[in-house]
């Protein structure tokens, strides 16, 4: 197993587990990988099958199953590409199955979800609807990935919200699944946060008085950014995000700073690092006045929690400090401690139930 193959799996095996990937599937597709240039070979030939066993389903008119099928098919498939930037024509046909995947699960889930396509610079941002049953209008968590999460990967953790009546929008922002190619990464998180918002609140069945936002790892950067730029946020959470990118890149595994420098559009090492810098909340998080939850782990290996305490203490709302004293990046190894709390907690600030 060659460094690349193991950095993947000893940073990020518990997420892959937590987010959907049965664990059957995980030990079959990475016990037999020794080169990172296999990676996303492996993970396709089993999305694969998940994705046929959808199409079977759908065939029969077992819609239910069909839905099930193609929403793990498509994490399979994002956790093919999900890293694999040094293989740029793999990677996007892996990442465009993903998409057609989860495009063809939403009409077939419970509740269903909806594609949403907002206009931005020239280009779109994309993201997913799903609102809970019964009457409306209803409050709503904006979901952002980071660095290499998409929206395919959030079918658990919005299963949570949803079931305490709080619809979920998960969106590829800038330098995100499908933005990734014609945006770069951003840092200024509140100008393509307030077009999502725009766009959200239009939307019928959404109560535009009862907007949260929810972040993980750079996302965790992000969901600040917005919330300290709009006042429209009722409430944010900052799960294992960091507090200045460019102070945490010499800690970074060689997989994440790679994906940085690709996702950025920048030509070098040199000037992804520099421009990591710019990815910050100095000056930011006294402007956060809504409700704000941080959750970090004391054995995150990419951003300290230190981060989290310091975004924490800087914010001038009423913040919740929940610091899990093993927890890993993004807290996947313990997340019945910390997923359940944040529903309830993102419910409660909204009014939702």
């Amino acid at each position: 197993m060659d460094d690349l193959v193991a950095s993947a799996i000893s940073n990020w095996a518990p997420r892959f587990t937590t987010n959907g990937v049965a664990v059957s599937d995980f030990e079959r597709i990475t016990s037999g990988l020794e080169h990172w240039s296999d990676w996303c070979e492996a993970w396709s030939a089993v999305a694969a099958e998940h994705r046929l066993l959808a199409e079977e389903a759908e065939a029969d008119s077992r819609l239910r199953s069909a839905g099930q099928h193609f929403a793990q098919a498509a994490v399979y498939y994002h956790f093919a590409k999900f890293l694999f930037v040094q293989h740029p024509a793999q990677m996007r046909a892996a990442h465009t199955e993903a998409v057609r995947c989860l495009d063809g699960a939403l009409p077939y889930l419970d509740p269903p979800g909806r594609r949403v396509e907002i206009p931005y610079d020239g280009s779109r941002l994309v993201g997913v609807l799903r609102l809970p049953t019964g009457q409306g209008p209803h409050p709503l968590v904006v979901m952002i990935p980071g660095l290499d999460s998409t929206k395919e990967e959030f079918r658990t953790t919005e299963a949570l919200f949803l079931e305490r009546g709080v619809g979920t929008f998960s969106v590829d922002g800038p330098g995100q699944g499908e933005a990734e190619y014609d945006l770069p990464i951003r840092a200024d998180w509140e100008k393509p946060g307030a077009a999502i918002i725009d766009a959200v609140t239009r939307i019928k069945g959404v109560d535009p008085q009862r907007i949260a936002v929810w972040g993980i790892s750079l996302g965790g950067y992000y969901a600040p950014r917005v919330a300290a730029g709009d006042e429209r946020v009722k409430a944010c959470v900052a799960l294992a995000g960091p507090y200045n990118l460019g102070a945490c890149w010499d800690e970074l595994p060689a997989l994440t700073r790679e994906a940085f420098r690709v996702r950025s559009h920048l030509p070098n090492a040199e000037q992804a690092r520099a421009y990591a810098r710019s990815l910050g909340l100095d000056g930011h998080a006294p402007s956060i006045r809504c409700p704000l939850l941080v959750v970090a782990g004391k054995r995150d290996r990419l951003f300290p929690w230190q981060d989290a305490e310091r975004l924490s203490a800087e914010a001038e709302g009423p913040t919740t400090f929940l610091l899990l004293e093993n927890g890993n990046h993004g807290c996947m190894n313990v997340a019945a401690l910390h997923r359940y709390k944040t529903a309830d907690w993102v419910a409660e600030q909204l009014g939702a139930g």
